[in-house]
C-alpha cells in the first residue's frame, strides 16, 4: 500500500513539473540533462528524449561554462540555492520572447534558481534549474525607465531649443562652485545675447525670431564640449558654463562662437536673417562669494559688451 501510494505521489510530481508555467530542468554532476519539462521543451524546441542525457552546454553553447560551472560547484559545496536575476544577467538561456504583450522584447528575460538535490545516501548528485520568464516585469521595467528619463529630460531642457533651462545650468554652476571650494578648480561662465532681437521679431515675426533662437542654440552646441553645460537664459539669452577652463580659453571659445553666429544665415518664409551676438566672460580665479556672483560678473561683462557696441567679447576679471 505504501509502495503504490509513493508511486501515485511521484506520478503527481511529474505531472506537475510538466504542467507548470516555469522551466525545470536538472542536470547531473557532469551537466547532463536528466528531467526537462514542456516548458523547456516549447521553448527550445527539443523533445525531452532529444534533451536526455545530453550535456548543458551543448543544449545552450550562449550559456559561459566556466561561470555556470562556478555557479553550480557552490551550490553543491555549501548544499544552499542560488540565483541569477534578469538585472544582472538577462538571460540563462536566449530563448524567443513570444509573449504578443510584451513582442518588442527580441529575448525572454528570466530569473533562475538553481537547488541541490540530494540522494537517500544525503550526496548532492543532481542540480535543479528552475527558469521563470519574468519578461512582462522587464518591459515594465524599462517602461518606466524611460518614462521617467523623458520626464527628467522635460523637466530639466527649453522646449524651445532642447537646451537645458535655467534652472537646470544655474544648479550646474552651483555644483561647480562648489568643485572649485574644495579643489580649487577653475571654470568659466559665458552669457550671450542675441544683437538687436526685438528689431526680428519686429521685422519678420515671431515665428521667425523663433527660428533664430533655434539656429543660435543649435551654434552653441557644436562649438560646446561633451563636458560644457549649455543652458537658455530666458527669451534671447544663453549661458555656457566651460568647466575646468580659464577665462582665456572661454574668451576664445566665445571668440570662435561669435564669428560662426555672424556667418550663419537662416532662412525662414523666403527670408535670409543674420544676427550677431554679444558676450560677456568670467571665470572663477578671482574670490567670489558664491556661485551667484559668477553669474552676476559674467552678466556684467555682457552688458560691457552690449555698451561697447555688441557683437563682441567682454571679460571680467
Amino acid at each position: 500500500m505504501n509502495d503504490r501510494l509513493d508511486l501515485n505521489e511521484l506520478h503527481w510530481m511529474l505531472a506537475i513539473t510538466q504542467s507548470i508555467d516555469v522551466g525545470v530542468v536538472v542536470l547531473d554532476r557532469h551537466y547532463c540533462v536528466q528531467v526537462w519539462n514542456n516548458f523547456m521543451e516549447n521553448r527550445s524546441g527539443v523533445l525531452p528524449s532529444e534533451a536526455a542525457g545530453q550535456s548543458f552546454f551543448k543544449l545552450f553553447p550562449e550559456i559561459n561554462e566556466q561561470w555556470f560551472s562556478k555557479k553550480i560547484e557552490n551550490v553543491v559545496t555549501l548544499g544552499t540555492p542560488a540565483f541569477t536575476i534578469w538585472e544582472q544577467r538577462p538571460y540563462l538561456m536566449r530563448f524567443k520572447n513570444y509573449q504578443p504583450i510584451t513582442g518588442q522584447e527580441d529575448f525572454m528575460y528570466q530569473n533562475t534558481t538553481l537547488f541541490p538535490l540530494r540522494s537517500t545516501n544525503s550526496e548532492i548528485s543532481h542540480i535543479c534549474l528552475v527558469i521563470y520568464d519574468v519578461t512582462d516585469v522587464a518591459t515594465n521595467r524599462h517602461q518606466l525607465q524611460a518614462a521617467n528619463a523623458q520626464l527628467q529630460k522635460l523637466s530639466s531642457t527649453d522646449h524651445l531649443t532642447g537646451l537645458y533651462n535655467r534652472g537646470h545650468w544655474e544648479e550646474a554652476v552651483k555644483r561647480e562652485y562648489a568643485r572649485h571650494s574644495r579643489y580649487a578648480s577653475n571654470a568659466s561662465l559665458v552669457m550671450i545675447d542675441i544683437d538687436h532681437f526685438k528689431r526680428v521679431n519686429d521685422t519678420y515675426g515671431h515665428q521667425a525670431g523663433d527660428a533664430v533662437i533655434r539656429r543660435v542654440a543649435e551654434v552653441i552646441r557644436r562649438h560646446a564640449r561633451d563636458t560644457d553645460v549649455v543652458g537658455r537664459y530666458g527669451g534671447e539669452e544663453f549661458a555656457v558654463l566651460l568647466p575646468d577652463t580659464d577665462k582665456e580659453g572661454a574668451r576664445v571659445f566665445s571668440e570662435r562662437l561669435r564669428q560662426a553666429i555672424e556667418a550663419e544665415v537662416v532662412e525662414h518664409e523666403g527670408q535670409r536673417i543674420r544676427c550677431t551676438i554679444s558676450l560677456g566672460v568670467a571665470d572663477l580665479s578671482q574670490p567670489l562669494e558664491g556661485y551667484e556672483s559668477l553669474i552676476e560678473r559674467a552678466d556684467q561683462a555682457l552688458y560691457d559688451s552690449k555698451e561697447n557696441g555688441r557683437n563682441q567679447v567682454s571679460v571680467r576679471g
